[in-house]
């Protein structure tokens, strides 16, 4: 199914795209994670403030998704706009389908007035990180440290 850019909507997820996005996330993670994304679709779902979850669809077809919030002063940083999940259907790969999810979350950033967009990726995740990278997205001012507990 190759999709024409004009025809991508980009919309609020509801409840009702639970069964989606747990298929699309399935199918790309190899995890059925289904009270996951019911939790979070409740919690950043419909109309929340500063947080988003915004689904690409043409007609009744889910295209991909993507999440994200606007977190203020973690790790002394003004408010930022945080992605935190972007997923396309393998097929929409290389469609738009990813950068119209992307600039329509920026849009809301941007309308909430926050000037910067965060996100963090496994180093060796090559496929998000030129993703990420195609959206003109770089290293930032900060490390990740971890510890084995």
């Amino acid at each position: 199914m190759n999709v024409n850019q004009s025809t991508i909507q980009i919309r609020t997820a509801t409840a009702n795209d639970l069964g989606a996005v747990t298929m699309l996330d399935g199918k790309i993670t190899g995890l059925d994670k289904p009270d996951y994304w019911r939790d979070l679709i409740r919690r950043f779902g419909g109309r929340k403030q500063d947080r988003y979850f915004l689904i690409a669809e043409t007609g009744t077809d889910l295209l991909g998704f993507i999440m994200g919030e606007v977190r203020a002063w973690e790790f002394g940083s003004p408010p930022c706009g945080w992605i935190f999940a972007v997923n396309v259907e393998p097929d929409q790969r290389l469609g738009g389908v990813g950068t119209a999810l992307f600039d329509a979350l920026c849009k809301r950033f941007r309308d909430g007035g926050v000037t910067t967009v965060r996100t963090m990726l496994a180093r060796d995740d090559t496929l998000i990180m030129s993703f990420f990278r195609s959206q003109g997205m770089m290293a930032g001012p900060y490390i990740e440290l971890e510890a084995a507990l």
